[in-house]
């Protein structure tokens, strides 16, 4: 299946926010092709360079996701009216992204570091939006929200077993994240 199936798969199949990363071919023609859906909020993921992020806007990109913590790309992303998601792993990187205009903090890679890790990030930095990402499993999204997630981004398992399964892996992933928001709250 070419990345436009899959993303429309996912989408069809109930998810309303999804991230085209740039290791995708094609990225900021099917980026463009969901933009233009009212169903869904698309961003562009695995943005190390600013100039990916122009190109992203003018493809339709709501939000920016990058692996790391780049005050150039956070700065092009604000300046371009977008919302901001880079990759942290430290206090230190949680610091220079807030400094540098950040609106949602992306643990990176999150399963390498666990639910613990980001509770002990949030505290210190309070009333943040954290979206950990990489690695994670349907499974492990209750111990996330436990920990404090706001979101949690998950690619590999919706996946799982072709464009065919698409429907089903999103349905289990909607579920149980409406589960963990439920007993959160």
């Amino acid at each position: 299946a070419t990345g436009q199936e899959i993303a429309d798969a996912i989408v069809d199949a109930g998810l309303t926010c999804i991230e085209v990363t740039l290791t995708n071919p094609g990225a900021f023609s099917i980026i463009e092709s969901l933009a233009k859906r009212a169903d869904v909020c698309v961003g562009v993921g695995t943005v190390v360079d600013s100039a990916d992020v122009t190109r992203a806007h003018n493809a339709g990109a709501r939000f920016v996701v990058s692996p790391n913590t780049n005050p150039d790309v956070i700065s092009a992303t604000k300046s371009a009216g977008l919302i901001s998601c880079p990759g942290i792993a430290t206090a230190t990187e949680v610091g220079i992204a807030l400094e540098a205009g950040a609106d949602v903090l992306k643990l990176f890679p999150a399963s390498t570091y666990g639910p613990s890790h980001l509770k002990a990030l949030r505290d210190p930095f309070p009333g943040r939006l954290w979206c950990p990402t990489g690695g994670m499993t349907v499974e492990s999204i209750p111990q996330w929200f436990e920990a404090g997630a706001s979101f949690v981004g998950l690619g590999g398992p919706l996946l799982k077993g072709g464009i065919q399964a698409i429907p089903s892996n999103v349905a289990s992933f909607i579920a149980a994240i409406s589960a963990a928001r439920e007993v959160k709250s």
